[in-house]
């Protein structure tokens, strides 16, 4: 499982509750795209819409050597999942505060799959408590790494 794209600014912007693993409807352009890793997830979320999940806002840049039937970058695509988890899906969504984000893209099998997180929106405090456990985090490797080259 080798990853392709990934979102930077999820788990940064959100807490991460849940994860769902999707199949996506493709055109062969936009996996030669995917393949070369053109293409960005920052923006990207998930709507359930008539039953049915879609990717919104994910760009795929257009295939270079492709022809005119070349894939418009920013268009919606299909997700690839069961009935029970697109219920389980749209009843997370509902909750007040609770958005679906996409993860990241990756290979699995030779298919490209993405990772949709239930997200529940951080607050600016939040962010700067999980920087400060981040840069403590840091100092503790930084001070190990000094203490066994000391040695």
């Amino acid at each position: 499982m080798s990853n392709i794209l990934t979102n930077s600014r999820a788990r940064r912007d959100y807490h991460i509750l849940d994860t769902f693993e999707a199949g996506i409807v493709l055109k062969g352009t936009e996996v030669k795209s995917l393949r070369a890793g053109l293409g960005q997830i920052r923006d990207a979320y998930v709507r359930v819409d008539e039953g049915e999940a879609w990717l919104h806002n994910a760009h795929i840049d257009e295939y270079t050597f492709g022809n005119r039937v070349n894939h418009y970058s920013k268009a919606p695509r299909k997700l690839l999942l069961n009935r029970r988890e697109i219920q389980k899906l749209f009843t997370l969504a509902s909750i007040k505060g609770h958005t679906l984000v996409a993860l990241a893209f990756y290979w699995k099998n030779q298919r490209v799959k993405l990772a949709i997180g239930v997200g529940k929106g951080k607050v600016a405090h939040d962010k700067r408590q999980d920087l400060k456990e981040r840069d403590a985090q840091m100092e503790i490797k930084r001070a190990l790494s000094h203490h066994v080259k000391g040695k």
